[in-house]
């Protein structure tokens, strides 16, 4: 029975970062902003990537930054395949993460509740 392997999850890793170095050093199209990459996740056969990332703009630029990042993912593909040391490089597919914006909301939320509480102790 073979074993499950974890190659994947390392290859993610790689993409995440030469992603991060290749759009702060290469890539100057105003509409991608400054971005973080969160997350690969690249499917077990080592064919599609979905790459999570936030920009530090706001979230009305997101589609903008999520289109321009599509039209730069073969020079971004081609650039990952001169810098990792395997065979095939996965297609990618940008995916603008929310879980930031979530979290910002859900302690937003909190605070208010927790005030709510203390002017309606006292």
């Amino acid at each position: 029975m073979k074993k499950h392997s974890n190659r994947h999850h390392r290859i993610g890793d790689q993409i995440q970062r030469e992603l991060a170095e290749l759009l702060r050093e290469q890539i100057k199209d105003p509409r991608i902003g400054l971005v973080t990459i969160t997350a690969v996740d690249v499917s077990n056969d080592l064919s599609h990537a979905k790459v999570h990332f936030t920009n530090m703009g706001n979230a009305e630029n997101a589609e903008d930054a999520e289109q321009a990042l599509g039209r730069t993912a073969g020079f971004l593909r081609s650039e990952i395949a001169h810098r990792l040391s395997s065979f095939t490089v996965p297609q990618l597919h940008f995916v603008y993460d929310r879980s930031t914006e979530h979290g910002m909301e859900m302690s937003r939320l909190i605070d208010e509740a927790i005030s709510r509480d203390k002017k309606s102790d006292s």
